[in-house]
């Protein structure tokens, strides 16, 4: 009798993340899709992320690279194409969202965005405020019970 292979179920996909943009998050308005203050730009047709702290490796030498400097970005024509014509309209810019490891390679999951007006931040401030004052008020009511 010929033996049967049993099909192993495929393996989960696994993202290590090393990064989270929670600031951007609160500063710009995410439109679609620690890296603070970094941003990405189109320049020549090739997509540079920028001021962005990446920390040199421990274990490395002396001569090691500068963690702001900028970084090239691979991406396909299309999206570039794509990313180009939504950052062209007044306002909007690309920031870096998270960082992560997929299949042994790093990835920058990139936001397009609109800057946030100083009383669109207060407003936010304030519904995240109250929304917890009412949470807390729902505990305490609840918990009596």
């Amino acid at each position: 009798m010929p033996s049967q292979k049993t099909a192993l179920p495929p393996e989960p996909e696994r993202q290590v993340q090393l990064a989270d943009n929670r600031k951007a998050r609160f500063d710009y308005q995410i439109e679609s899709a620690n890296l603070r203050d970094g941003y990405a730009r189109v320049e020549n047709g090739e997509v540079w992320l920028r001021n962005v702290h990446i920390a040199p490796w421990a274990n490395s030498a002396h001569d090691n690279h500068d963690p702001l400097r900028p970084r090239k970005l691979l991406l396909h024509k299309d999206e570039i194409g794509q990313l180009v014509g939504t950052v062209a309209q007044k306002g909007y810019t690309l920031v870096p969202l998270r960082m992560y490891i997929k299949h042994g390679r790093a990835k920058v999951e990139l936001g397009v965005a609109r800057g946030r007006k100083r009383f669109d931040k207060r407003q936010v401030i304030k519904e995240r405020e109250a929304t917890r004052e009412m949470d807390a008020a729902i505990r305490r009511r609840v918990g009596r019970g």
